[in-house]
């Protein structure tokens, strides 16, 4: 049985930790990363030490043909994925009357239009095998409840909330689920800059969360025992909304 899950963005971070606990629950792993060849190659090496398995998937979320023509030649190659979770963004924050163009550009298109160019080539191979699936998308508190500086990347995943929704309405008879996981603040490279006192005042539980708690629940999300759990937004912020 193929029961290959697609993380992208899995190089670091909270993909990373994703793809880590995904593969010690059994799954087959494919590393995608765009430019960090080092990186997915030490997350490669460790699954492997761990008993699990992955490859490696390069390509740009925001490239529309070179998506089609990559995810198309691996599924002829290795056959439909099970699973998928499309975890890679950006933010670029900053307040809006200040935000250029290409701030606005950069986000929604690496966010918002990956959902497109990731998610439409394999849709219709997950629904042929004529076997359930997943498909678990990663959202923010932000799309939730908007935040200050963060208009470009609130819209872009408030935006990838309602097109989860959405597919999951088109998928739930195929026995293929569709949820969405909204982190609040989570320790990564990415929020190294704003951890401050002020922020954890905003948490209720008074600290920011971590990247193996957000996999945790991506874990159970893709596993046999979510069948009945579909369309739904599953927050893991501390409390804040």
């Amino acid at each position: 049985m193929n029961n290959s899950v697609l993380v992208t963005g899995s190089s670091r971070g909270i993909g990373r930790a994703i793809a880590l606990e995904i593969a010690q629950a059994g799954y087959s792993v494919v590393i995608h990363y765009r430019k960090e060849r080092s990186q997915a190659e030490e997350l490669q090496k460790h699954i492997a030490s761990i008993g699990g398995n992955a490859r490696l998937l390069q390509f740009d979320v925001t490239d529309r043909d070179q998506c089609k023509q990559i995810l198309e030649t691996d599924i002829e190659t290795h056959g439909a994925y099970y699973g998928v979770v499309c975890n890679a963004g950006i933010i670029r924050d900053g307040a809006f009357p200040a935000l250029s163009g290409e701030d606005w550009d950069s986000v929604i298109h690496t966010n918002l239009d990956a959902f497109y160019n990731v998610l439409h080539p394999l849709i219709m191979p997950m629904v042929r095998r004529r076997k359930p699936g997943r498909i678990v998308t990663l959202a923010s508190v932000s799309g939730l409840m908007g935040n200050r500086g963060q208009t470009n990347y609130s819209a872009s995943k408030a935006g990838i909330i309602a097109a989860s929704k959405s597919l999951a309405l088109e998928l739930a008879k195929r026995e293929i689920t569709v949820n969405c996981v909204a982190p609040g603040l989570i320790e990564t490279e990415m929020t190294d800059d704003i951890l401050s006192k002020e922020v954890m005042n905003m948490i209720p539980a008074r600290r920011a969360g971590k990247a193996s708690e957000v996999a945790s629940l991506v874990k159970y999300l893709l596993s046999p025992e979510a069948a009945y759990i579909t369309r739904q937004v599953i927050s893991v912020n501390g409390g804040m909304c």
